[in-house]
């Protein structure tokens, strides 16, 4: 899997964070970060909680 955020869309809000902090980061400058990419297939229901709590809308996965 793939993680992809729309930086468009993205508030850097870090409810992602807080669900995932091992795939996502907001940092001082107030910008997310994607640690990884390609998280292991044992993160994905993470990833996926953080897909579906995203106030925005702005995270997806890809399968590879």
């Amino acid at each position: 899997m793939k993680v992809v955020v729309n930086y468009d869309l993205c508030e850097s809000n870090a409810v992602c964070m807080g669900i995932a902090p091992e795939v996502f980061e907001v940092r001082d400058d107030d910008f997310l970060y994607v640690l990884d990419e390609h998280p292991p297939e044992s993160m994905r229901p993470k990833v996926e909680e953080a897909v579906r709590q995203c106030p925005k809308q702005a995270i997806s996965i890809e399968e590879d």
